[in-house]
């Protein structure tokens, strides 16, 4: 077995001799694009661009499409490798998730990186498997059973959980790292509507860090500059990708631990009327066709990972970034708080607003809506396309190119958003009668668009609001960094990943309110 000094080796005598060859016999030859690149160089591309400014990945992208004519960019790979373009035009955005749905799939860039977490979920094919589970999904969340079933874990979790670990944090004086706390709630959540188990027992096993390492390695193989280096380490089981197939290992065979139980239960009779995902798909799925109990238990593990992937830390991301954005305008957060105490009090504590009293909190719906804007969970998002194409704006993309498109640069466009785009304004959400008025999906795409919309965005926004509600109505929440200031908004403190989180998290200290 070689050790990573001598794969390191390796590499770079191989990278060498490519670089050797591509200038023998393909410098020079490639026609000229007329798609706009900033910041790149001939061989390198876009390479030196990105080390530089890895640390700020998503604001030097916003920058660079700012600076063309139709905030699109080409973008340039090593050794010219792969190709592929960046948009943050809402035309092209309709385009790629509506117009032209068919020509932008996931594609083999997806499936490669995310095979073996997510393996023939929901997130991670087209075609036929992707219609099949998104027609299954789809009549799930629409349920009221469903819906139900999840607010009332949120409740549960809120008032069982979540006030009471903040109010010994309060009675304790303690600092806490907020975006932690936020996580772990949501990871709970999450696992109790998908596996329908009790959170604690989740919190006890090891598949919290086998899904937090499996999710983090993932995203690293998607931000690496030159793919063949963890591709390498995959094959030589060295590394990041050994720690990889170990956690994946751990995730099966918890996964299959519960698909299994469930599956004994329900011969036994004992499943009575549990409403989690995974009681739900086997229920759906005992009336298709399967080759084994194997495939069948697959599928079912393939799904169910899927929606904890996409669940795990989104809304936890999202409402990190919401309490330091309102650390930073503590008028806003007044405003949030006037328009909680504007229902009668009730003794009960804490206070759980119900779907129906969070239904007339419209500052508190803008003010999530532009946290979303300004701080998406998943920054930016990407397609492989099938043919050539040209986008409305006349940027070519063509065939096995990768097209991006970056919410989060597009809720920093002037040419979208006005002047005043990198200013947090919720009011921007609010018509003159101060009612939420929603924006054209296209220029907030942090659901998603078109046929591949987020099936759980109504839900996120009630769990959002209910967490949110929840906290402000009892504590007031200190950021120890101030918050967001004008400075920091304009180099937030993110770190490179799949998702958007803060960097160093969010230590904020806890008081209780007088009410």
């Amino acid at each position: 077995m070689l050790d990573l000094s001598s794969a390191s080796l390796i590499f770079l005598t191989l990278s060498l001799c490519s670089i050797s060859v591509y200038l023998l016999i393909f410098s020079g030859s490639n026609p000229s694009n007329k798609n706009p690149c900033p910041q790149s160089y001939p061989i390198i591309g876009n390479l030196l661009g990105f080390l530089r400014n890895h640390h700020r990945f998503h604001d030097w992208v916003a920058e660079m499409l700012s600076q063309t004519p139709s905030s699109t960019l080409q973008v340039n790979s090593f050794l010219n490798l792969s190709h592929g373009i960046c948009t943050a035009n809402p035309t092209n955005i309709e385009h790629l998730l509506l117009s032209n749905f068919h020509n932008y799939i996931k594609g083999s860039r997806y499936h490669n990186i995310l095979n073996e977490l997510l393996g023939q979920g929901i997130f991670n094919v087209d075609g036929h498997a992707w219609i099949l589970q998104r027609k299954i999904a789809s009549h799930e969340f629409n349920t009221k059973s469903l819906k139900h079933f999840i607010s009332d874990v949120v409740k549960s979790e809120i008032s069982n959980r979540l006030i009471p670990f903040l109010s010994k944090a309060c009675d304790d004086d303690m600092v806490i790292d907020l975006q932690e706390v936020l996580q772990n709630f949501t990871f709970n959540n999450i696992c109790n509507v998908a596996f329908g188990v009790d959170p604690s027992c989740i919190q006890n096993s090891s598949f919290v860090k086998a899904f937090d390492d499996a999710v983090e390695i993932c995203s690293s193989r998607f931000m690496s500059p030159i793919p063949a280096v963890w591709k390498m380490k995959r094959v030589m089981n060295i590394g990041s990708e050994k720690r990889f197939k170990e956690a994946i290992k751990v995730i099966n065979g918890y996964a299959m631990e519960i698909i299994i139980s469930k599956e004994k239960a329900h011969e036994n009779k004992e499943m009575g009327r549990n409403q989690d995902l995974l009681s739900r798909f086997m229920s759906t799925s005992s009336n298709m066709e399967f080759q084994d109990q194997e495939q069948r238990r697959k599928f079912l593990r393939d799904i169910v990972i899927s929606f904890i992937l996409a669940g795990k830390d989104s809304t936890s991301t999202a409402l990190t970034w919401f309490f330091w954005l309102l650390a930073g305008n503590p008028r806003c957060a007044h405003l949030i708080r006037a328009e909680l105490s504007s229902l009668p009090e009730l003794e009960l504590r804490p206070r759980i607003f119900s779907y129906d009293e969070l239904k007339k909190f419209h500052y508190l719906h803008a003010a999530v809506s532009e946290s979303l804007r300004l701080f998406p969970p998943v920054p930016i998002n990407s397609r492989l396309t099938v043919d050539n194409d040209f986008l409305p704006d006349g940027t070519y993309v063509g065939k096995r190119w990768f097209a991006d498109y970056s919410a989060y640069a597009v809720g920093r466009m002037e040419k979208v958003w006005g002047k005043d785009c990198r200013e947090f304004k919720p009011e921007r959400w609010l018509d003159a009668d101060g009612a939420f008025q929603p924006s054209d999906q296209y220029r907030f795409p942090v659901f998603h668009c078109g046929p591949r919309m987020c099936l759980g965005k109504e839900m996120a926004y009630v769990q959002m609001k209910s967490i949110a509600a929840a906290v402000m109505h009892e504590f007031d929440i200190t950021a120890i960094d101030g918050g967001a200031s004008a400075e920091r908004m304009m180099n937030p403190p993110y770190s490179l990943s799949l998702l958007l989180k803060m960097r160093g998290g969010l230590p904020v200290q806890i008081k209780r309110r007088q009410q």
